[in-house]
């Protein structure tokens, strides 16, 4: 809360979830990888295939979350709502463990 009462500018609360990186030998390695990660709920998840035949996939879950709190240094939320944020944030946090 100091922190955003010093604040002059735009501040946004944000929460990237969990994305983890594969470097796959086959297209039916990442197509099995991929099959198993949406089915676990990581419905984000994709495969690409670069120009040098790279083929990546990633296991990404959808737990984002970005609000925000203040404009041009006007709070315009209440401490209690930022507290609720957090609270909301840290699960998300438990969600990707």
């Amino acid at each position: 809360m100091t922190a955003l009462e010093k604040a002059t500018g735009d501040v946004v609360l944000k929460f990237e979830p969990f994305v983890l990186h594969v470097l796959c030998q086959e297209l039916q390695d990442a197509q099995l990888l991929h099959s198993v990660a949406i089915d676990s709920g990581f419905r984000n998840s994709g495969i690409t295939v670069s120009r040098g035949g790279k083929i990546m996939m990633a296991v990404r879950s959808t737990h984002c979350l970005e609000v925000p709190l203040s404009h041009k240094g006007k709070l315009m939320v209440s401490e209690e709502y930022i507290e609720f944020l957090i609270h909301v944030a840290n699960q998300k946090m438990e969600e990707n463990i």
